[in-house]
This record gives structure tokens, sequence and C-alpha cells, in this order.
């Protein structure tokens, strides 16, 4: 039965999109994301439907979208250099064949951020990009948060639907991802158009909300805290009331420890003391192998440069019946994506990719006090996404610390949509003279 209503799905999606071509653009992103050919038994997990979809997107904007609107952007062209660095990389990559597995889906995703924003022309695509991205994630969050709050999960141990850690399924990034998306969804509650606002998409996006919050626990990612955590600071900028929002806030933080399993806030403390953690002690050995190597490879090793680290690493005693233990690990992945830059790209890819992320944080913070008192109704909506599209950009840069997300496809289409965002401003702006309209001081009205 799930085989068959994938098929019905995908061939509904598929179907209209050759009506409305921008349909296929959000049909891929939908595959990308919630991957219906790796969750399908038989029916379609033996046909390559996201390349046919991947095809009919970019052929159905070459032959049927309208291109006068089109506009390129300067993190378009630094994700192709980083496209062209990267393939340097893979040929003279210290494990080809390893570094060729990566690059095929490397590639992919770097294409489609550059290819995506060319799509999102007006408000409406922007949009619908947004909520595509929202409920294919939703997907995942939702059995996540069910079964969390059914008493399942534990690290390791949660099944997002998919039995494998691929893409979104792997329990810390999914938390890091389901936390970076809270402030869209509370973005979409007030100014969704597909879906107006009403009660019941205001409870639903409460409950997924809740859902993404809860995901931390069920994984038990300690990155998911600290997302959690960076997110609740940020929510600071938005608040009127933010004494009262500091004291509700630790306030439902208190009311909810002692309903949180013994074994999160066993691995939670871990936090603190990183050097009697296992886990924790070899990730900070294996970053500092990373920098050394970078020293002797300044151009990196190529994707998975990380199998032939072998590092040594010191264990403290936890309690006081115990004693410290050293040990040796090999062919540790690198935990965190600013050392993955490091150590594959070298120290042009990882410029490269800090480059991409930081002018996209300063041209959300552009937009959003560009229109953040104005006057107009049709652009009410501009400056709440770039918060909150920027705010979920910072949560995923603090979480990449310690997840390797350095090239993770979802995070890709939010910098699109970033993007689209500011060329659809820049394109407004351009339009006769066209200047954002901003509150007046109340002694001029």
């Amino acid at each position: 039965m799930r085989d068959l209503a994938f098929v019905a799905f995908l061939f509904a999606f598929i179907g209209i999109g050759f009506r409305k071509p921008f349909l296929f653009v959000l049909c891929f992103c939908y595959i990308d994301i919630v991957a219906p050919q790796r969750l399908s038994y038989f029916l379609i997990n033996s046909i390559p439907i996201s390349l046919i979809v991947f095809g009919l997107a970019i052929l159905g904007w070459l032959a049927a979208d309208d291109k006068r609107d089109t506009r390129w952007s300067g993190r378009q062209t630094l994700m192709v250099v980083l496209l062209f660095y990267c393939w340097m990389t893979t040929i003279y990559a210290d494990f080809p064949v390893e570094a060729a597995d990566k690059w095929s889906w490397v590639w992919k995703a770097l294409i489609w951020a550059i290819f995506l924003p060319l799509t999102l022309r007006t408000k409406l695509r922007i949009e619908a990009l947004a909520l595509v991205l929202l409920l294919s994630a939703a997907a995942i969050a939702i059995a996540g948060g069910i079964k969390t709050a059914a008493g399942g999960g534990g690290y390791g141990a949660l099944q997002l639907l998919l039995s494998e850690n691929y893409g979104l399924y792997e329990g810390s990034t999914m938390s890091c991802v389901a936390i970076s998306i809270i402030p869209l969804i509370l973005w979409y509650r007030k100014h969704g158009t597909i879906f107006p606002s009403d009660w019941m998409v205001s409870l639903f996006c409460f409950a997924l909300v809740f859902a993404c919050a809860l995901l931390p626990v069920g994984t038990q990612a300690r990155t998911g805290l600290i997302c959690l955590a960076v997110l609740a600071i940020l929510s600071l900028r938005a608040v009127k009331h933010r004494i009262l929002y500091m004291v509700g806030a630790a306030l439902l933080a208190a009311a909810a420890i002692p309903f949180l399993p013994q074994s999160y806030t066993e691995r939670m403390e871990t936090i603190r003391g990183y050097k009697s953690d296992q886990s924790a002690s070899t990730r900070v050995a294996v970053w500092a192998w990373t920098w050394d190597y970078a020293k002797d490879h300044p151009f990196g090793g190529g994707f998975n440069a990380y199998l032939q680290n072998r590092v040594r690493v010191e264990k403290e005693a936890s309690k006081p019946d115990e004693v410290a233990s050293v040990y040796e690990e090999e062919s540790r992945a690198y935990h965190s994506a600013y050392f993955e830059m490091l150590g594959e790209q070298g120290y042009p890819g990882l410029t490269l990719w800090l480059m991409l992320h930081l002018t996209g944080l300063i041209q959300m913070e552009r937009i959003r006090r560009r229109y953040l008192k104005t006057r107009r109704g049709e652009e009410q909506w501009i400056a709440p996404l770039a918060t909150a599209l920027q705010h979920g950009h910072i949560v995923y840069l603090i979480g990449s610390l310690f997840v390797a997300i350095a090239f993770q496809p979802f995070i890709y289409m939010m910098l699109a949509l970033e993007i689209g965002l500011t060329t659809y401003c820049r394109r407004r702006e351009k339009e006769s003279g066209w200047r954002p309209l901003a509150m007046r001081p109340m002694a001029a009205a």
C-alpha cells in the first residue's frame, strides 16, 4: 500500500508538471529530501526517478519558463567556482574511488542549488519552494516526533522512516535541520498564502515545531540541544517582551527536565566533560589530525580523505571507580563541516564555503533592515522571511561545527531560497526607481 501511495503521488505530481513546469522543480526537491525511491519496496526503487525529474525540471525551465525576470547572483558564481574546485580535488584525490562516490551526489546538489534561484521569479514561487521544503522535512520530523513522544528513540536507535543514515535520515543531521527550519515554519504560519493562515494551519505549524523540538531528544544528538539553545537566543531579536520571553523559556526548560529520559540527560552532560566521553574525545583528536594534515596538504586530499587518519586518544575517567584509558582509532569521520571542508578541499575550498555562507547572512540582514518598517501590505512578508532564513542559516552553521554536513543538499536548497529572495527584491527595486516605502515618524503622519 505504501508503494502504491508513493507511485500515485509522484505520478500526479509529475503529470501536473507537464502543465505547470515549475512543479517539476518542486517535485525534485521533494524526491531529493524524502527519497521515496529508497522507502519503496518494489515499484519505484529500480527506476532512476530522481534523475528523470531532474531532467524534466531543467528541460521544462528551458522550454517553457519566462526568462525575462531571471537574475544571476554572485553567490551562484561562488558555487560554480566551488563546483569546479571540488571536481579538481576529486581528480587528484588521495582515495579516487571513494572520492568519486561522494562526488556522484555532491555535484548534483551544487548544480541544483545553482539552477534553483533562476526559477524563483515570483513571490508565489518563493513561497511554494519554502512550503515544499518544510513539508518534505516534516514527513521525517513528524515520524521522529511521534516515536519520541511514544517513548522510543535513543542515540543511533531512532528510525526516521528509513533504516539507514541517508541524507536527513541521519539523527544528528536531522536534529540540526529540524531546529533550523523552525523559524521558517513560524514565518509560514503568519505569512503563507498557499494555505492561508487559519486555526488548522496554526495548529499544524505549532505541532510541527513541537515535533522538530522533540527530535534532539529522540535522537539524543548533542548537536540538536546546542542548535535549540542558539535558536532560543536568536529569537530574542524578534520578541517584543524579552524579559517575559526569557523567564518563560527558563520555566519551560525547567519543567521539561523531569520528563526527559535519563539516557538523554546523561548524554547531554558529556558536553561539559567531553574528555571523559570516547566519542567526543575522538572527535577532537580527528580535528587536530585534520589541522595538521592541511598544513602539509593545503589544497586538501579530496573527498573522504579522512580514511587515512589514525589518532591516539586519551579518555579521562568519568567516575571515581574508573581509570583513564588510551586507545587508537582509524578512518574516523570529521564530524564537523568546517574540518570536512579543510581536510577534503583545503584552504581554498574552506574559504569559498565560508564566503558562500557569510555573504548569505549579510544579504539576509540587508534585506531584513531594508524592509523591516515597510508600510506596503505586499511587502510585509519579506523582512520576516529574511529573518527566518538568516536564523535558520546561523543554526545550521553552529550545528555543522559538530556534524559533517558541508554538502547536505537540503541546506543548499535553503541557500537557493535565500538567493531567490535576494534577486526577487533586487529586481523589484530596479523597476521604475522603486524603493521600499518605510514607515514615517508619527509627527509627520
